[in-house]
Parts: structure tokens; sequence; C-alpha cells
């Protein structure tokens, strides 16, 4: 039993797996929520999905030491270019996303170029970015189109694929939401390239000296985070029909937050996929399952502050445990003195 409170302990999702069972505990008990209707909500499920996809390439740029805050300006990028495409110029709609994606290897492209090759911390760098885009967006559409909105239909595949309600109720983006989650949980705790990542967040210097490619690995990073940005916002215009040159920036706050929340240090070199996938859904949950209590919803901000509070607290606290109780590599007997 020890051993497997210990085998617990060690892993960087647990405390946000605490966080989910604390939060749902306290919506039912002191909200009055019905844990049935709380827990199966539509709201909060395709909330987490929309914030989940750019919460888990954010999630892994942090655990390797830096941070990506451009997406906030990507995702309406990514819907306007699939917009102003397919629904302005009458292209087919796979020109329009393959526009979309294309902005998004571009902008990342310049975040990873320019962190690697410069000593400028990626916040600003991606701060620079983020303002960038938002200029390029707005003046694009207005140019372009002459609004801010522009309105497209796409075909039924796309629709399927992209933007269909399943149930009438949940999107479909929560399909790729897994299976995106599930792909990047394997590389990063199954495969090399998981080990290189947590090596970077550890210590870069070491890691290049190694013979890891950091460099790369950076670039690979930021182009991720970038495209899977475009990818939410292509998969909104598509839903709703329509994209506007406003909107995004509330990912930048919810992303951090629930990477944070899902276990993983700011300083790097600590976390799990699924921690992050978890700490989404605690953040949706407190975000949208307040509707479904008899909490004021304005509370709902100061609750996600204290839960950030303690996560960064419980994330710190749950590291230190993990290298206390990490297994100790057994010494081997002693060497016999050499004959004289």
């Amino acid at each position: 039993m020890i051993d497997v409170v210990k085998s617990l302990l060690r892993r960087p999702d647990a405390g946000s797996i605490l966080s989910l069972v604390g939060v749902v505990l306290f919506f039912v008990l002191f909200g009055g929520a019905n844990p049935v209707t709380l827990v199966g909500a539509a709201s909060w499920v395709n909330f987490a999905a929309n914030l989940g996809i750019v919460a888990i390439p954010v999630g892994l740029l942090m655990i390797a030491g830096e941070l990506d805050i451009s997406i906030g300006a990507l995702i309406p990028a990514g819907s306007m270019t699939t917009a102003i495409l397919t629904g302005y110029y009458g292209f087919p709609i796979t020109v329009g996303i393959a526009g979309a994606l294309a902005v998004g290897i571009a902008v990342g492209l310049v975040n990873g170029l320019l962190t690697i090759r410069t000593s400028v911390p990626s916040l600003i760098i991606t701060l620079a970015t983020l303002v960038a885009m938002q200029g390029v967006v707005l003046s694009a559409s207005v140019l372009l189109t002459g609004n801010a909105s522009v309105a497209l239909t796409a075909p039924d595949w796309a629709k399927f694929l992209f933007g269909q309600l399943i149930g009438g109720s949940h999107q479909v983006i929560i399909v790729w939401w897994l299976a995106f989650a599930a792909i990047i949980g394997f590389v990063l705790h199954k495969t090399r390239y998981g080990n290189w990542l947590f090596a970077m967040g550890g210590d870069k210097v070491s890691a290049r000296n190694a013979g890891i490619p950091t460099d790369r690995m950076t670039i690979a990073l930021f182009v991720l985070s970038a495209v899977s940005a475009t990818f939410v916002g292509i998969c909104q215009a598509i839903l709703f029909n329509s994209a506007q040159v406003s909107g995004g920036m509330n990912f930048i706050f919810n992303a951090i937050v629930s990477v944070v929340v899902g276990g993983v240090l700011l300083t790097g070199g600590f976390g799990s996929v699924l921690g992050i996938f978890v700490g989404t859904i605690t953040f949706a949950m407190v975000s949208q399952g307040i509707y479904f209590t008899q909490i004021d919803r304005n509370w709902s901000n100061l609750i996600i502050g204290v839960m950030l509070l303690l996560a960064v607290l419980m994330n710190q606290s749950f590291r230190d445990l993990a290298l206390y109780f990490r297994p100790r590599r057994k010494q081997g007997p002693p060497r016999e003195p050499a004959n004289p």
C-alpha cells in the first residue's frame, strides 16, 4: 500500500487529479450541483476540447522551458484565413484549411528561429508576434473584404470532420482533442523525444552538450503550438459558418492556467500530458460548471485564482516528493582491493 502511495505521489499529474476531485466535490456539496448533470454537461466539454488542443503544445513548451502566447492571435488568424479564402474568394475549403495551417507553420517558424538565434526570452518574442498578428489579421481582413467578419459555408464532409455537433450538443473537436492527447502522450512518455524534452527543461545547455538537437526541438514545438491554434480557429469557423478578427485572447490565460493546474512547473522539466488533460478539464469545469450550481457566477474568477495558487504550491510539493521517493540505484558489492 505504501509503495502504491509513493508511486502516485511521484506522478506529476497527481495534483491535477486532486484538483479535479476537489472542484467536483465543492460544486456538489456547497453549490448544490447534480453530479450527473455536471459531469455530462456539453458546455464545459466543448470548452475543454477547444482549449485542450491549444493547452497541450503550450504545456510541452513550458516543460521545455519556453512559452508561447502568440496563440491568442493565431486562433482568429486561422478562422479568418479559412473564411477569406473559402467564404469570400470562393476557393475550395481544402485551400482555406491549407492556407490557415500555412499561417500557423510560418508564425511557428518565426517564433522558433528567433528563440534559438537570439537571447530574447520566448515570452517577449511571442508577445511581439501576438501583437503583430493581431494587426495583420485586422488589416488584411479590412483590406481584402472591407469587413472585420466574414461568412462561409463549408461542404458536408468538412462539417462532418471539423464542425459537426455530435448528438446535437457535443462538438466533433472533442474527438480531435482525445486523439491529439493520446498521440502526444505516447510521444512524450514513451519515446526518446519526450526524454529530450524533459532534459531541455532541466538544463538546455547540458542537453545540447549531450547531443540533443535542442534547436530543432524548440522550432518543432513552436510550430506545433502555432498550428494547433490555427486548427482550433479552422474548426470554429466551420462550426459557426463565420469568422471574426476578435477573439482568442482568453485562450492565452486559460491555456497557461490549465497547464499549471495540470502539474507543469513554470521553471520547466516537470509535467505530463495526462496532467495537462485533467487540468484543462478542471479549468473548464470551474469556468462553465458553475452555471449548474447555485453559486453566483461572479465568484468563478475567485475560484480560478485560488485554484491556480494552490496548484502552483502543489506542483512544487509533488515534484519534491517525486525526487524524494524516486527509486534509488542499488549499489553493487564493494570491490576488493587490488593485490599489491
